[in-house]
Formats: C-alpha cells, sequence, structure tokens
C-alpha cells in the first residue's frame, strides 16, 4: 500500500515560515508554547518541522535571485510566486509551500531549481536529518543554532543565516531606539540589569494604567555603574516618559540607580527595592544553617505595617551584628524603601507584584534562554542587539500586571500627592 501525504500545517505555518526566512531571528518559543499547553508536543514539531524546511527553502532561493525586492526584478534569475512541493522523510511524506524561481528571457523563461529542494528530494534522509535537528534544538532550548544547521544540510551557507539574523536583530534594536512613549501614561517603572559573560545591560520596562507592560529601553552598562543608570533614564526621557509626572520606580537596590532616579526624575517619585534582591543579598553573607531562618524572619516582617516592619528587622540586623556585620550592614541599607509599598496602603495583591522586579526578571529569563547557548559575545553592540531582539520576541508573550485592577488606588495616591505638591508650592509663591 503506498504511502499517505500527511498534511500537518495550518494557516499560521506559511507566516511562521516567511517569519524565519525573512527575519532570520531564533526559531520558535517552542518551551512556552509546549509549557502553555498550546500545542501537542506532536503538533508542535510538525507545525515548525515544516515552517523551517520552508524558510531553508526561502533561503536556498535566496542565494540564487537575491532578495525580493517590489518592482522589476534586476538579475537574470526572478521570483516567481510559490508552489506545491513534496519533502519525503523516512517514514512519510510532507507537504511543503516552495518558492518558484524562473530566468529572466523574452517568451518563455526556463524554470531554475531551487537547489535545497533537489538535495531533500534526492535524499530523504535529509529532511529526517533537517526534523532531528530541529528536535534537538527543542530539548537543548538552542534555537539559534537550529536553522543555520538545517540550512547548511541542504547547502546553504551558513554565512547567509548569520547575515540575516545580524540584520534582523539591527531592526529589533532600531525600533526599540525609536519607540515612543508620549501617549502612554506610566504609573511604574522597573529598573534591573542583566550580565553577559563581561557585559551588562540595563533594561527599563513600564507598565501603564491599564497594566500593561512595555519594554522602554536598554543601555550597556551595570546597574551600579551611575553613568549608564542616568543614561536610560535621560533616554527613556527623550522618548517620552517625562518628568513632571509621579510614579513608582522599582529597583534592584542598587544606589547608583536610586541616585539617578532623583537627579532625572525628582527626589517626589516614591521608590521600592526589590525585596527578592534584599533577602539574597543578605542570606548570601549568611552561614547555611542561618540563611532560612533569616530569609523567613525578613518575609514576615515584610508583611508587617511599615512602622512594625522596620523595627523587627532592624532589631533582626541588631542580632547579625555581632557574627556577621556584613549581613546586618546590608539588611539596614534601603530599608525604609523596602517598605514603600506598605507605606501607600495598596492591596495586598498588588504589593506582591511591587514589592520585587521579578516582572523585569521574568522577561529577563527569555532573554537568557534565547542567548544561553552564546559562547563568545564579540562586543558590546552584539550584547545589545540580541538583547533587544529577544527582550522584543518575549514581549509578544506579556500580560498585565498581577492586581492590575486595583492600579486606579496607586495611581490615586500618585495624583494627589502630586496635586499637594503643587498647591504647597503655590503658597510658598504666594
Amino acid at each position: 500500500m503506498s504511502k499517505e501525504y500527511q498534511v500537518v500545517s495550518k494557516s499560521q505555518t506559511r507566516q511562521m515560515a516567511d517569519f524565519l526566512a525573512k527575519e532570520g531571528q531564533l526559531l520558535l518559543p517552542m518551551l512556552e508554547l509546549i509549557t502553555q499547553a498550546e500545542l501537542a508536543v506532536d503538533e508542535l514539531i510538525d507545525l515548525a518541522g515544516r515552517a523551517t524546511i520552508e524558510a531553508v527553502l526561502k533561503l536556498s532561493a535566496q542565494e540564487l535571485a537575491g532578495p525580493k525586492h517590489p518592482g522589476r526584478a534586476a538579475g537574470r534569475i526572478r521570483w516567481h510566486g510559490q508552489q506545491k512541493g513534496i519533502v519525503p522523510l523516512a517514514e512519510r511524506k510532507l507537504r511543503v509551500d516552495r518558492p518558484r524561481l524562473r530566468t529572466k528571457e523574452r517568451g518563455h523563461g526556463a524554470e531554475v531549481k531551487i537547489p535545497a529542494y533537489e538535495a531533500l528530494n534526492t535524499n530523504s534522509r535529509l529532511g529526517q536529518r533537517m526534523l532531528e535537528i530541529l528536535m534537538a534544538g527543542v530539548s537543548t532550548r538552542s534555537y539559534s543554532k537550529v536553522l543555520p544547521q538545517m540550512a547548511e544540510s541542504v547547502g546553504v551557507s551558513k554565512s547567509a543565516v548569520c547575515r540575516e539574523f545580524i540584520q534582523a536583530s539591527e531592526k529589533a534594536l532600531k525600533e526599540l531606539a525609536e519607540r515612543r512613549f508620549d501617549d502612554k501614561d506610566l504609573l511604574i517603572i522597573y529598573l534591573d540589569g542583566l550580565v553577559f559573560g563581561q557585559y551588562h545591560v540595563l533594561i527599563a520596562i513600564g507598565v501603564d494604567t491599564e497594566g500593561y507592560k512595555h519594554v522602554l529601553g536598554l543601555v550597556e552598562g551595570a546597574s551600579e555603574n551611575a553613568a549608564a543608570a542616568k543614561a536610560l533614564l535621560e533616554n527613556l526621557v527623550s522618548k517620552g516618559v517625562k518628568p513632571g509626572r509621579r510614579r513608582l520606580f522599582v529597583i534592584d537596590g542598587s544606589k547608583a540607580l536610586r541616585a539617578a532616579v532623583d537627579a532625572i526624575y525628582g527626589q517626589d517619585n516614591p521608590v521600592q527595592r526589590c525585596r527578592a534582591h534584599k533577602i539574597r543579598n543578605v542570606v548570601d553573607q549568611l552561614p547555611k544553617h542561618l540563611k532560612e531562618q533569616v530569609k523567613l524572619a525578613m518575609q514576615a516582617g515584610y508583611r508587617l505595617k511599615p512602622k512594625e516592619g522596620i523595627a523587627r528587622l532592624e532589631q533582626q540586623a541588631g542580632w547579625l551584628e555581632k557574627e556577621y556585620p556584613s549581613a546586618a550592614a546590608s539588611l539596614r541599607e534601603g530599608l525604609a524603601e523596602s517598605f514603600t509599598i506598605n507605606r501607600i496602603g495598596l492591596p495586598e495583591e498588588l504589593r506582591r507584584c511591587l514589592s520585587t522586579t521579578n516582572v523585569i526578571e521574568s522577561p529577563q529569563s527569555g532573554v537568557r534562554r534565547r542567548t544561553r547557548r552564546v559562547c563568545r559575545w564579540e562586543d558590546g553592540s552584539m550584547v545589545r542587539r540580541w538583547t533587544a531582539t529577544a527582550l522584543l520576541s518575549t514581549e509578544k508573550n506579556f500580560r498585565r500586571i498581577m492586581g492590575h485592577k486595583q492600579l486606579w488606588v496607586l495611581r490615586s495616591y500618585l495624583d494627589q500627592s502630586q496635586a499637594a505638591e503643587k498647591l504647597a508650592d503655590r503658597r510658598k509663591v504666594g
């Protein structure tokens, strides 16, 4: 009995293939799709396998005809739409959409074969090998290496794929740099840093009045770097996130970041120190038998009212001071700003979201996952391009923050405080 063709795609497969061939970016956020149960694993492999093979076919055609351009084709070989095709695998056949090329001649031009398509049909093991590479990419999360390996399997040069990714990542960085936020009423700004080998990147994410998150910008430099911290905030001002509107800043505890907030946005903005960073900084300086005990004590203290909570943690620091003075000093540093959200009187659900920089650390984990297989960072430009690409890819999966329905409480506090300050200024002038 002849083997039946198995159709594995849906309408979005073509869009996925176009994205992979044109943009040359990271293959797919496969882990998110699987963990969110949006696709069964087998369906995901088939869908991604077809899309990636189609992307390789387009790259192969592009090496002959060059990129598609509107208007008349300049070279001898021109793009001529696409047609249905079949790629044999080890145990079945896969239907794909393949590009069509023709020579540019008077009368009837000759059909031009796509090298990758011919290779796949000549050797059925190549298609299977490409799916094996793809599946290896899923298990190791090495998305950035999957497409080059698959392209090389059928004779598409790795340099062509690398050029595609560099162009796409430069485009992503340019898009992020040119973003404007004049029409966004941002209530919260999270600031935190990422480390890539010897390079550091400082990132800002904002939350608007509806609870939606926006990647605001990035600069090269550590959060402890005063110049980098100030440069990031000055960049936000140039994009429309201007001073004059009181906002809540949630920072990782860096003194340079704290000083930059005052310098660029003024001293009247409430600042919340990340409690997760604070707990880590303290317990990292303690012996193993004390780590859990102090961690639980700090978490309990943060749930109390500001005056009582600060007193309890001051007492905890006093107990640590004799034997572990560095841990005690770390606990006391910025202690009052660890209770900013308690002092404002925000609902508990909203406090959980605002007590740490987890909102920014979550996309950071997406960045790390998408770049973890990079063995050597050539320079800061490469780091910025990769970070921008991964952040914009991760941003597509952003959800509204926890407690977003209660953001009106924070907005009311910020607006009232701002109005009271303006009234006081007018009275001083009078």
